[in-house]
């Protein structure tokens, strides 16, 4: 039995009044929800606290589960939606910087690095929002698999499993992601080459 008829077992059981079912459900994905939501959050409790409230509302929301998708992207969905929510709620940027991480092959962190000047902060944001907007255009099934490469990190073979499809299905959709992606960065990438 494959990880996803496991979850859907377990999200069947859960609907049929066995609560055990949905605990199995969290100790699976605790762990790689609470990192997603560091992505956005960035202080560890408070991201244990939003997934906490993640996981309750998909556990309020289990019966919606239309089960014609991974439960890991539905959960996913649930999870990044429920960070945005905090953020808002704490009048915070609404918009989700996902270059901003730690990795040293950032580039916008590696294009700005000895250069931190106010002009080139507002650079950064700027590349963060266009990419940021870029990738919520993209058709769902695009956005849920660069999203799942890029921001939670797993492999192909992972993302084959999650979203239960062929790997070269998956390496063309990160592909055709990648792509539509740079074509709306490209011209600001362009512009910022001559200002920094």
């Amino acid at each position: 039995m494959g990880q996803s008829a496991i979850d859907l077992d377990l999200v069947n059981r859960t609907l049929q009044g066995d609560k055990k079912a949905f605990d199995l459900l969290v100790q699976k994905y605790q762990q790689k929800i609470i990192n997603l939501i560091m992505r956005y959050v960035k202080d560890f409790n408070d991201a244990c606290d939003v997934a906490q409230e993640a996981f309750i509302n998909a556990y309020r929301a289990l019966s919606k589960f239309r089960q014609d998708s991974a439960f890991y992207t539905w959960l996913y969905r649930i999870a990044v939606n429920t960070a945005k929510n905090f953020l808002s709620s704490r009048n915070r940027r609404k918009e989700v910087d996902i270059l901003d991480d730690d990795s040293e092959d950032s580039y916008s962190e590696h294009l700005l690095k000895d250069t931190a000047t106010p002009e080139n902060y507002s650079l950064r944001d700027e590349i963060a929002e266009t990419v940021n907007s870029a990738i919520n255009r993209l058709p769902e099934e695009l956005k849920t698999t660069l999203v799942l490469r890029e921001i939670d990190g797993l492999s192909y073979e992972e993302i084959a499993n999650v979203l239960e499809c062929p790997i070269g299905t998956v390496r063309s959709r990160i592909f055709r992601a990648r792509e539509a992606v740079d074509k709306v960065l490209k011209p600001l990438l362009e512009n910022v080459s001559y200002k920094v």
